[in-house]
C-alpha cells in the first residue's frame, strides 16, 4: 500500500482495520478465518489494527494476541475502553476502571504497550480533564503511545488536547454520516489530530450486493437499526443503488470507492474499514490505489448528498454515549 497516514506519531497504511467483527457481532466468529484476514492484512501493507475490550469482551483482542504470537510483526494497535456492560451498559473513565481494562486489555493481546489507547465513550459527569491526566499517567508509565477519544464533540476535544496532546478521534464517517463535517474535521486539521473514520463502508451498504436483512444473525448489531429496519432499508437501497452503478461502470467496487471517498476527504483522515474476510480486505485496500478528481467527487455528492439517509444512524438504545454537536 503506497498511500500513507501519520497516526500517533507513526506512518502507516492509509486504510487500517476495524477488527469489531472478529468477537461476532456479525455472527459466529471463526478464528482461522480471522488469522487469514490478520495475514491478509499484513501482506497488503495494512498496519494498523483497531480492537476494543468490548468487542466480544476480550474475543477480538485475543484473537489478535494468538495470531501476533504466531506471527510476529510491527504492527500499529489502538484499543479502547470505558464500556462496560453489566450490570447494564454504563460508561466508567475513573482511574480503577481504565487502569483495569488496559491491563486486561495489553494481557490478551500479548503486549506491554499498545501505540493508542482510547476513551470509547465519555463519562459524561467526569471532567475530561481528569480524565486526560489518568491518560497521560498510562504514556508515563510506557503502557500506551498515545491517546485518543471515540465519539466525541469539537469542544470535548479542544478541552483535552489544553491538558496533553491527542492523537486521534474516531467516529463513524461514511457517505451516509457526516456529523464530523460539522466541526470535528476542522478541529482534527487545526490540531494535528488524526481523525479514524470507522463505519466508512456504511455497514455494509456500500457493497457491491446489499446485505440481505433475512441472513443477519442473531445479535446482529443491524437488526435493530433504523437504517436497515423498513421503510427505511428499502429507501436506502433505492437511493444507494445508482452510486453502486456508476462504481461498477469504472471498475471499481462499490466499498472500495467509498473508502476511497473518506481518504479524499483530507489527508488527516484515515479509515478503519471492518471485516474478517481476507478477500473482502483484499477489495477494501484498493481505495488506496483510487485517485478521485474533483468532478468525481461531484458526481458522488449528486448522487449521494450529505443527509440522504432514511432513518438515524443509531437506535435509541445504541445512542447513549455519544456526544452530539453541530
Amino acid at each position: 500500500m503506497r498511500l500513507k497516514r501519520t497516526l500517533a506519531g507513526r506512518t502507516v497504511g492509509a486504510v487500517g482495520l476495524g477488527c469489531m467483527s472478529f468477537g461476532g457481532i456479525y455472527g459466529d466468529t471463526d478464528e482461522a478465518e480471522s488469522f487469514a484476514c490478520l495475514e491478509e492484512a499484513l501482506s497488503l501493507g495494512v498496519d494498523h489494527w483497531d480492537v476494543a475490550e468490548i468487542y466480544g469482551m476480550g474475543v477480538s483482542e485475543s484473537v489478535m494476541g494468538r495470531f501476533l504470537a504466531q506471527h510476529p510483526a510491527e504492527v500499529s494497535i489502538a484499543t479502547k475502553a470505558g464500556i462496560y456492560p453489566v450490570p447494564e451498559r454504563h460508561f466508567r473513565n475513573d482511574a480503577d476502571a481504565l487502569r483495569a481494562s488496559l491491563e486486561g486489555s495489553l494481557k490478551r493481546l500479548g503486549r506491554g504497550r499498545v501505540e493508542l489507547f482510547y476513551i470509547h465513550r465519555r463519562e459524561a459527569a467526569r471532567p475530561v480533564e481528569e480524565v486526560m491526566e489518568t491518560l497521560v499517567g498510562f504514556i508515563e508509565e510506557g503502557m500506551i503511545g498515545a491517546i485518543g477519544f471515540s465519539e466525541i464533540a469539537p469542544a470535548t476535544l479542544r478541552r483535552a488536547h489544553a491538558v496533553h496532546p491527542v492523537a486521534a478521534v474516531q467516529s463513524e464517517y461514511s457517505l451516509w454520516t457526516r456529523q464530523p463535517e460539522l466541526g470535528m474535521l476542522e478541529a482534527c486539521a487545526e490540531l494535528g489530530v488524526t481523525f479514524v473514520a470507522f463505519s466508512p463502508v456504511g455497514r455494509g451498504i456500500f457493497a457491491d450486493r446489499f446485505p440481505d436483512r433475512d441472513a443477519f444473525p442473531p445479535g446482529d448489531f443491524r437488526t435493530a437499526n433504523p437504517r436497515f429496519t423498513e421503510p427505511n432499508y428499502s429507501a436506502n437501497k433505492a437511493a444507494v443503488a445508482p452510486f453502486q452503478a456508476w462504481c461498477s461502470a469504472r471498475g471499481w467496487s462499490t466499498s472500495a470507492v467509498a473508502v476511497a471517498w473518506t481518504l479524499h476527504r483530507g489527508e488527516h483522515v484515515l479509515p478503519i474499514p471492518g471485516t474478517r474476510s481476507a478477500a473482502h480486505l483484499r477489495e477494501l485496500a484498493q481505495a488506496a490505489e483510487i485517485a478521485l478528481t474533483p468532478g468525481d467527487m461531484a458526481e458522488i455528492a449528486r448522487m449521494l448528498p450529505a443527509g440522504f439517509a432514511h432513518g438515524a444512524r443509531y437506535s435509541d438504545a445504541q445512542w447513549p454515549g455519544v456526544e452530539i454537536y453541530g
